[in-house]
């Protein structure tokens, strides 16, 4: 089996036989109002994390980092990635990544909405570049009202794509993980409930009929 490294969660590394696959890309797709961040927050106290951020700016990114209950590790580095060139932006950044260490790009579909030849270019330049390094990147995939067309080449390329579902009732909100690819090693066949308040907590309870 391919050393892993820890999400952050451990309830959810048991699950995936260890965490996830040194050297991969995992493509995080989530709806624009769900608690998505958090899930980001506890990867990067995991061990040291460039966080490439294409929407809010540094400081407020690095305020909700610091409220961020799990962070134990080093404070992340947080870089806002600007609209002009943010493939090159990006590129340069994740090349200074050192072994095992982690890239948050929060979220991607900035890059997604540039050329497809250049941004798969981005990609396999990436997936290189962490296949050396044995770090991990996360890319957050915002589920909107409006994916770009690139979103079938992230989820191509991922090695691991995560997709989190929120679903709403009268009286509760409930969130679910499916695992539905998982290179090196093997996709979880059924979903994962989260618990997602101050932290990401999986509720291990049996859902009942």
């Amino acid at each position: 089996m391919a050393r892993r490294l820890s999400t952050g969660i451990e309830v959810l590394d048991r699950k995936l036989d260890g965490g996830l696959p040194k050297g991969s890309i995992v493509s995080l797709s989530a709806p624009p109002a769900s608690q998505a961040e958090l899930l980001l927050y506890e990867f990067t106290s995991a061990r040291q994390t460039l966080y490439l951020s294409t929407d809010r700016d540094e400081a407020a990114v690095t305020k909700a980092l610091e409220r961020a209950p799990g962070q134990t590790g080093p404070p992340p580095d947080v870089r806002r990635v600007p609209g002009d060139a943010p493939l090159d932006h990006s590129q340069r950044l994740f090349r200074r990544l050192p072994e095992d260490s982690n890239l948050v790009v929060d979220p991607v579909d900035l890059l997604e909405k540039q050329d497809e030849d250049r941004y798969r270019n981005f990609l396999n330049d990436l997936q290189n570049h962490l296949h050396n390094t044995e770090g991990v990147a996360i890319l957050h995939c915002l589920d909107g009202r409006s994916v770009p067309d690139a979103r079938d080449v992230t989820e191509h390329v991922a090695d691991v794509v995560f997709q989190l579902h929120t679903e709403y009732s009268t009286d509760t909100v409930e969130t679910r993980l499916a695992v539905p690819k998982f290179r090196g090693g093997r996709a979880l066949s059924e979903t994962i409930k989260l618990e997602l308040a101050e932290t990401v907590r999986i509720d291990t309870s049996r859902d009942i009929a």
